[in-house]
């Protein structure tokens, strides 16, 4: 299980990605979404030479890009619950969990309501809903129509993961701005759908990479075919690792599902404090999105 992988592997998947495009792990197509399986990590040349794709890239770019558009309106227009979940993965360790409702309201804004409250049993660090919030309010970065003019594809081949061989994409702005966040990393689309079923990465700007006080950097989002033809992020996972004054490293996991979608009602009314999310990547449609203020800690 993913559950599993070693601290060595993880520095080789980030500096793979810095050089190459790693090939992860994919999230499953049916019933409740367990924790992703384990697949070997492989070395891309820095420079990939994979040969042509079956399909030219363009052509599987911009229709990659056209999935975006009709997923992206699919998820901001479904209602989900979303349980977050921060591990510990030292002795003594522990672990938080806070489950959410996430919303449309009426005017289009989304919303993250507590379903039910932190529950915490952390030894070594902590964390407060403000932090939930900035978790719950990460851009998952569709990467639609009006955006990929930004970035740079570069084909890196074709994987096997599980029983589908996607087509595997380096990604990386082309220029970097100090006022807005893009994506740099690894997207594998589908070679039958031709969508995204996982993105490996990080968020950027001109001056700094992390912008917020998490301590998690390098997120692993993952989607399930949940209408057929349509894939939504269900599943993201990111670890930190953070050194401790007596030399020892603490490993943390964050781990967000997202379940029980359903389309948006004009109303909602579910009990719990409401936490204003911002809006997935739904700034002005020909821009990426800006860059959000660091959350006090």
């Amino acid at each position: 299980m993913r559950s599993t992988r070693s601290s060595l592997n993880r520095i080789a998947v980030i500096a793979a990605l810095l050089a190459a495009a790693p090939v992860m792990a994919l999230a499953q197509t049916q019933g409740p979404l367990p924790p992703p399986p384990k697949f070997e990590v492989k070395r891309i040349p820095s420079v990939p030479h994979p040969g042509p794709p079956p399909v030219p890239v363009e052509t599987i770019i911009q229709k990659f890009a056209d999935n975006e558009d009709a997923e992206k309106k699919i998820y901001d227009s479904e209602d989900f619950v979303q349980d977050v979940r921060i591990e510990e993965l030292s002795s003594p360790g522990g672990s938080l969990e806070v489950i959410g409702h996430s919303y449309s309201r009426p005017d289009g804004a989304r919303t993250w309501r507590v379903l039910r409250p932190i529950q915490s049993t952390l030894k070594l660090t902590s964390f407060t809903m403000d932090d939930i919030q900035q978790i719950v309010s990460q851009p998952l970065f569709f990467l639609t129509s009006d955006q990929i003019q930004y970035y740079d594809f570069l084909y890196a081949g074709q994987t096997q993961l599980d029983q589908l061989a996607p087509y595997v994409f380096q990604v990386k702005p082309k220029q970097l701005t100090p006022k807005r966040v893009f994506f740099q990393g690894v997207i594998y689309v589908d070679n039958v759908d031709l969508s995204s079923v996982e993105t490996y990465g990080k968020f950027v700007s001109e001056y700094y990479e992390n912008n917020s006080k998490l301590p998690f950097d390098m997120y692993d989002i993952f989607r399930q075919n949940l209408q057929d033809h349509y894939w939504l992020p269900t599943y993201v996972s990111s670890d930190a690792y953070l050194m401790q004054k007596d030399g020892s490293e603490l490993h943390l996991r964050l781990v967000v599902r997202s379940s029980d979608f359903s389309p948006s009602a004009p109303s909602s009314s579910v009990p719990g404090a409401a936490l204003p999310a911002a809006p997935q990547n739904s700034e002005e449609p020909s821009a990426p999105p800006a860059a959000p203020s660091p959350p006090s800690k």
